[in-house]
């Protein structure tokens, strides 16, 4: 008797895990085929930080003060700046990330008194030569400006020449009084 009941119960097993297969087989699929199919990225997403540039002028929203890279807990950030000739504050040269080190915190973002760095949308940086472990962004600003057909700003280039000064207009003569 034992016997009939272990078959019977495997036999209902049998059917139950069909069934369950069967019915998974003809509902839609919710699976996206990756890398041929991606999700839309969510808008809260942090990916690593990047500068933000006034897009008229060209230049940086930074200023090289440092306080992002002392907010940062990874110690991840290194930054350079200058003081152009003819302008009033400093701009950064370099800022390089070491992103193998950033924990994506948000800290040097908020710490940031300028609003001169956000979190990018860029999730896929895998590479065979890790180029993104070390990032000069900077640099990279340079790239998409150039890629695009534009002259990025350069912090070491001459300030431009004062205008010079229009000459005064020859004063007009008075008008004369007809009899």
């Amino acid at each position: 008797m034992n016997l009939v009941t272990e078959t019977f119960s495997g036999f209902l097993s049998l059917i139950t895990g069909l069934r369950i297969t069967i019915k998974q087989f003809f509902s839609p699929t919710i699976t996206t085929h990756y890398p041929h199919q991606t999700l839309p990225i969510a808008k809260k997403f942090r990916g690593h930080i990047e500068l933000k540039w006034n897009e008229e002028t060209g230049k940086p929203n930074c200023t090289a003060c440092n306080i992002c890279a002392k907010a940062c807990p990874s110690d991840c950030i290194v930054l350079d700046g200058i003081k152009p000739a003819g302008e009033k504050g400093k701009t950064v040269t370099s800022y390089k990330l070491d992103y193998t080190l950033c924990s994506l915190c948000s800290l040097c973002v908020e710490a940031c008194p300028f609003d001169a760095i956000q979190h990018s949308n860029r999730y896929n940086l895998a590479s065979v030569p890790n180029q993104w472990a070390n990032m000069d962004l900077v640099q990279r600003y340079k790239d998409q400006v150039t890629r695009v057909g534009k002259t990025p700003y350069d912090p070491y280039a001459p300030a431009p020449a004062a205008a010079p000064a229009a000459e005064p207009a020859a004063p007009a003569p008075a008008p004369t009084a007809q009899p």
